[in-house]
């Protein structure tokens, strides 16, 4: 029998629906916002119009009420954008000393540097004089430690114990939301916006500060107040911390107390997405609240005939749901399956008997219009695709259920059977979608969440939330995270646990997953077949390389410090690794293990200029994804990278060709490794030519170390320069720069750094000379090649969307700038 006809509603609105998920898509795209009254009147007006017209468009209706309904979504979605962005940071208090009171709007996360919290400002004031900020702000109170943990935190700055809905009185140094741009890298800024963040802030602590001051405890944020509560409770009863970790992760959505170490064994067996609160965990207490409802609803039989069962679970189900999102942290993925929860509820509760691709997008355009930011999220995609899968490649909706098995063994047999099949399902039509948003996939993946999909939702995560009721079951859920952990870190030793691969174009990634969809869904196999060459472009793609002869240079955006890809045809290295954030994590992490994955590089080298943490941060961990790269330093021999990878000493006069391009070392000399040598003085400086076009990489060499080089005539002429130490004052000598001649010259500062790198007198020495500098906060990560030498990609001012700060190429008109 075929499956019954779309109730007329159904397909009266679907256009409508799909005109929703548009127009919202659209306007995402836009660079720059347009005047807020604008965005109102398109809104208000396509509706308006779809509304009148509705009855008198006939045939023409499904293609009006897509029309209208996506440019209703977009004046929606822009009006909303346009009134936030309204409230954001006044750029003129960017940098001041404010004193600022508020609440503690969530339960803080700490780590070996500090604390760091949700702030809802109450009031502020500048030198006295009261001054507006944005509602919300992140607060880092890190006590004296330096980001990566090396320098002890002071004892006298020490945060406090701070609370959720504790209200406090701090001196804060407020920014604008600011994050590294790069290619394929995380949007830091459109996270914050997503959250509702518009401001980020430092407690000023020093001496001369005033201190902070706790000033009373509120009501305000009870689910907050509990779920820190609960969350501490949760460690004083766990003595090992890793696994209180991941017991608090999924209790109370505190995914910051993970550590490090098993969020890499988590993403490489693929089941990462089971240690948050998910969209999986959201739904699968849904589905268990309902059941337990409906068994205790049908015992009586008044309550029955009041209301089904059915809709009674299903009601309380939903309830019960949304609690354990909002006892979570209410976060944006929660937020979105209890809304597709809610929407698929409604449409039971009104026994619309709707066919579900209807069902699939009226849940798809209800998230949308509800955040039409979601449409940017990896999240997102992934979850609706997934769900699009299983719809289409599950049982026909007329199968006889009366054909299932009767004995409970041979259920549970077909149970598990039916769940392999759509784990497997899933893994097939997601992995070109996986491949486009992260570039990797677990090959271990189907049997590790077949293992611990179960698993957690139906033992770990159950005992975790028993434990806030009977805290004993707090150390059962910690033996089973432990079992569990210990198959999963057998699973991820073996060498071909993950597969990686380059970052497909859209085009490719888009014909894998329509593939992928036609594997899976229920037609014959002939039909099926066709899907296996959509597949092959994305699982075959090669990112584009420079041609022999000619060399490509990417200045990665890693904050306060350096990090430069070389690639040429077929070799490639990286200049130095960026800086270490914190002891969790660092610039190879967080940008070059995914910018290097996303490219399919296979690193020949790593060259480390000199020991600085700005330089060395990122190195171990590309140098554990790189297993092959050679290691080429000015490192001593004590240092704990030469225990992971033994280093190559970096000697003025090496030199070395790949595919027709030069490799050059000028610096340090042999008899500059001293024990007593500054670690600046020892930078490696490469150059890297065709005999045509240069680059010059300094790293972090002074005025001593340039008029040297000046002095001994090396080959310093570049078209390319990286600017010495990060546009310091101790660099960028005028000899210097007259003997490298540069068109372009790049400086990676971090965004209001506290050196005032690059320094504006600095800057005014390339101004003079007519050279063009490019700073990472103004341009993100910088893309150059040999081939087009005039031509240069920001990442930042190239591929802009309205959610992006805003920064000013660096000035040398008496801006602010530090003595380093």
């Amino acid at each position: 029998m075929p499956p019954p006809p779309a109730a007329p509603s159904a397909r009266a609105i679907a256009p409508a629906l799909l005109g929703v998920v548009l127009g919202a898509g659209v306007q995402l795209q836009q660079p720059e916002l347009w005047p807020i009254a604008t965005y109102a009147g398109v809104a208000v007006g396509a509706l308006a119009l779809l509304l009148a017209a509705w009855r008198s468009l006939g045939a023409w209706r499904p293609a009006a009420a897509l029309l209208l309904a996506a440019a209703s979504a977009f004046g929606m979605t822009g009006w909303r954008a346009a009134a936030y962005l309204a409230d954001g940071l006044d750029p003129a208090l960017e940098g001041r000393d404010l004193l600022v009171t508020g609440i503690v709007a969530a339960m803080p996360h700490r780590n070996e540097a500090g604390l760091r919290f949700r702030f809802e400002v109450e009031s502020a004031h500048l030198a006295g004089s009261a001054v507006r900020l944005p509602p919300l702000a992140l607060v880092g109170w890190y006590g004296g430690a330096d980001a990566a943990g090396e320098t002890a935190p002071d004892p006298q700055r020490l945060p406090a114990d701070v609370r959720a809905g504790e209200r406090w009185r701090f001196a804060l140094r407020p920014k604008a939301p600011h994050g590294q741009r790069n290619p394929h890298g995380f949007d830091y800024e459109l996270w914050l916006w997503e959250e509702g963040v518009q401001s980020t802030a430092a407690v000023r602590s020093g001496v001369r500060d005033p201190p902070p001051q706790r000033l009373d405890a509120t009501w305000r944020h009870p689910v907050e107040q509990a779920r820190q509560s609960v969350r501490d409770a949760i460690f004083r009863r766990v003595a090992e911390p890793a696994l209180a970790g991941v017991l608090a992760a999924l209790v109370v959505g505190d995914q910051g107390a993970i550590e490090r170490a098993d969020w890499d064994v988590f993403r490489a067996t693929g089941v990462a997405h089971l240690m948050s609160i998910s969209g999986l965990h959201v739904t699968m207490f849904a589905w268990g609240a309902a059941a337990v409802i409906g068994f205790a609803w049908r015992r009586s039989t008044r309550l029955c005939l009041a209301w089904p069962a059915q809709h009674a679970g299903l009601a309380g189900g939903l309830l019960l749901a949304a609690a354990y999102a909002l006892f979570s942290g209410w976060g944006v993925p929660a937020q979105r399956t209890v809304l597709m929860l809610a929407t698929v509820s409604v449409l039971r509760l009104g026994a619309r008997g709707w066919p579900w691709p209807w069902v699939w997008l009226l849940a798809c355009a209800v998230v949308v219009a509800a955040d039409p930011w979601a449409l940017t999220q990896a999240g997102f995609w992934l979850s609706f695709v997934a769900v699009g899968v299983l719809f289409a490649s599950g049982p026909p909706a007329s199968r006889d259920r009366s054909a299932a098995p009767r004995h409970p063994a041979r259920r549970a047999l077909a149970a598990a059977l039916a769940m392999g099949r759509e784990q497997a399902i899933v893994t097939v039509a997601l992995t070109p979608l996986s491949l486009l948003l992260f570039q990797q996939v677990s090959v271990v993946g189907l049997l590790a969440n077949l293992l611990a999909i179960p698993w957690v939702t139906l033992v770990v995560t159950p005992l975790g939330l028993l434990g806030v009721l009977l805290p004993e079951a707090w150390a059962a859920g910690a033996a089973a995270v432990e079992g569990l952990g210990t198959v999963l870190r057998l699973l991820a030793v073996f060498p071909w646990a993950t597969w990686s691969a380059p970052a497909p174009p859209p085009w490719a990634a888009g014909a894998g997953v329509v593939g992928g969809l036609l594997l899976a869904a229920r037609l014959p196999w002939t039909t099926r077949l066709l899907g296996i060459p959509l597949l092959v472009p994305v699982l075959l793609w090669q990112a584009p390389r420079p041609p022999p002869g000619e060399f490509e240079l990417l200045a990665a955006d890693v904050g306060q410090g350096n990090a430069v890809l070389v690639r040429t045809a077929s070799h490639a290295l990286v200049y130095d690794s960026g800086p270490g954030y914190s002891r969790e994590t660092d610039a190879g992490q967080r940008v070059l293990v995914p910018l290097l994955r996303a490219l399919g590089e296979q690193l020949d080298l790593l060259v480390l200029s000199h020991r600085d943490t700005d330089h060395t941060g990122g190195a171990a961990a590309v140098l554990r994804m790189q297993p092959q790269a050679a290691l080429l330093s000015s490192l001593e021999a004590g240092h704990p990278l030469q225990a992971l990878r033994p280093s190559r000493r970096c000697l003025a006069g090496d030199a070395w060709e790949w595919d027709g391009v030069r490799f050059e070392v000028l610096h340090p000399r042999a008899e500059d490794h001293a024990p007593s040598a500054r670690p600046n003085a020892l930078s490696c400086v490469l150059r890297v030519g065709n005999g045509r076009v240069h680059a010059l990489l300094a790293g972090d060499i002074e005025k001593p170390q340039e008029l040297r080089l000046v002095q001994d005539g090396a080959a310093l002429r570049a078209d390319w320069l990286l600017v010495p130490h990060h546009g310091s004052r101790t660099s960028s000598s005028e000899p210097f720069l007259e003997a490298v001649g540069p068109a372009l010259a790049v400086a990676q500062a971090g965004y209001r750094n506290r050196f005032g790198h690059p320094a504006a007198d600095v800057v005014q020495r390339y101004a003079t000379r007519g050279i063009a500098l490019e700073a990472s906060p103004a341009c993100g990560a910088l893309t150059w090649a040999s081939q087009s030498p005039a031509a240069v990609r920001c990442e930042r001012r190239d591929a802009p969307r309205y959610w992006h700060h805003r920064v000013a190429a660096p000035r040398h008109d008496g801006a602010r700038s530090g003595g380093n």
